[in-house]
């Protein structure tokens, strides 16, 4: 028996990375669990059914199709039941809450251990649409052209409207060197960009010194080397002559809980609620700041946009909550909950939505996303003619507003 199928893993921030590393995960806690038999013969047709609901429609339907059907050589019973199963999922109207059959569960526990190509974005949905919540910087999707906020009409000309999110990761992802062809909207403009597939690389965290002293720090992803490397960067932001900080989260797709909130740490007085994990049912679990916040007294902004997720509004959350510290830029995508992801003896497993993120003042990330306090959207003109580079002055109109706020 697989690990997948003997543990039961806690993944916060399900959104699914189509990279070349692991990311978009917080692996809070496993424990062990008793797997379920896969489907050999249907049998126990009542046993454990809920005592307020009829299955017998289920069963005449399954009746129907096996006494009926013309082709009886496509009935295969465990992708009746599989399907069947999906379809229960489905109807929860959660876009993280799936059923997956075997083989896209072990493709997706390929993608937890990070053992696969692919281009380099990160997608969730947005009012039922599959859509790029943010290009990995230099990616082979972000050197492609593709932009946070794109909308995925086709994979490789098949149509993605009715795809759950692992099915889109897996076409994905492929081997290097591939192609893959997306159809993408933007602004009402349709187009297909050609990727080639890599392992990707990804940087965790870059800092530099702007004019008048203000450290200008760019976090790309929380992933396992962040924390390493922010607290690199402080270090030198401490010997510098650096007197305040921008804090830029935009387009970064999120990763490791622990990270976002060992850096809030940074900015926090021990002890201050960084996130609260809401179960639904009265019970909430509180995240703490625990570092040694040796950039607390340092005046702060924080650069948020739609490409903002998960981590990222979990750390602006916090900054604002606490702090008073304003946002700049546009609201972010708006993933915050935790996915249970539980392994079954066939091979499937399921992945369903059990806790949801409030931040410290008891808001709601998820699907709603985060408010900037100063709302500056990126001009279109400059997306268009490519004139717009992020993190450079006077072309990033919300980094110019941010030092505009900060001085």
């Amino acid at each position: 028996m697989s690990f997948l199928n003997r543990k039961l893993f806690v993944l916060v921030v399900v959104v699914a990375l189509v990279a070349g590393f692991t990311g978009g995960f917080y692996f809070a806690q496993y424990r062990d669990m008793t797997p379920m038999a896969a489907v050999k013969k249907i049998i126990n047709r009542d046993l454990g059914k809920p005592q307020n609901v009829d299955f017998n429609l289920f069963w005449q339907v399954w009746d129907s199709l096996h006494q009926k059907y013309v082709d009886k050589s496509k009935l295969d019973d465990e992708k009746l039941v599989n399907g069947a199963i999906k379809g229960m999922a489905d109807a929860i109207g959660d876009p993280y809450t799936v059923f997956l059959e075997p083989t896209i569960s072990k493709k997706f526990q390929e993608e937890i251990s990070g053992s696969f190509g692919g281009v380099g974005i990160e997608i969730g949905k947005r009012n039922g649409t599959l859509t790029v919540i943010a290009p990995i910087k230099n990616s082979p999707a972000f050197k492609a052209g593709i932009m946070a906020g794109d909308k995925i009409l086709k994979i490789d000309g098949k149509p993605a409207a009715d795809l759950a999110i692992e099915e889109a990761v897996n076409l994905i992802r492929g081997r290097r060197g591939t192609k893959v062809t997306l159809t993408v909207s933007h602004n009402n403009a349709t187009r297909d960009v050609e990727i080639v597939r890599d392992t990707i690389k990804i940087p965790g965290v870059e800092w530099k010194m702007l004019d008048n002293h203000i450290a200008y720090i760019q976090i790309f992803t929380f992933n396992q080397n962040v924390d390493s490397e922010f607290e690199k960067s402080t270090k030198e932001i401490l010997q510098s002559k650096a007197d305040r900080i921008i804090l830029d989260l935009r387009n970064n797709p999120g990763g490791l809980l622990d990270s976002a909130i060992n850096i809030a740490g940074w900015f926090l007085d021990k002890g201050k609620i960084v996130v609260s994990e809401d179960y639904g049912n009265g019970i909430n679990d509180k995240f703490t700041a625990s570092g040694s916040g040796a950039l607390k007294s340092y005046p702060l902004v924080v650069l948020i946009n739609n490409g903002s997720a998960s981590a990222s509004e979990i750390l602006a959350g916090a900054l604002h909550d606490n702090r008073g510290v304003k946002l700049i830029g546009e609201k972010s995508f708006g993933k915050g909950s935790v996915q249970e992801l539980v392994g079954y003896d066939n091979g499937s497993s399921l992945k369903i939505t059990i806790a949801k993120w409030l931040t410290p003042n008891g808001i709601s990330i998820s699907e709603k996303g985060i408010e900037a306090d100063i709302v500056i959207a990126v001009p279109e003109k400059q997306m268009e003619d490519g004139t717009f580079e992020l993190g450079i002055r006077d072309k990033d109109a919300q980094l110019d507003k941010a030092l505009e706020i900060i001085r």
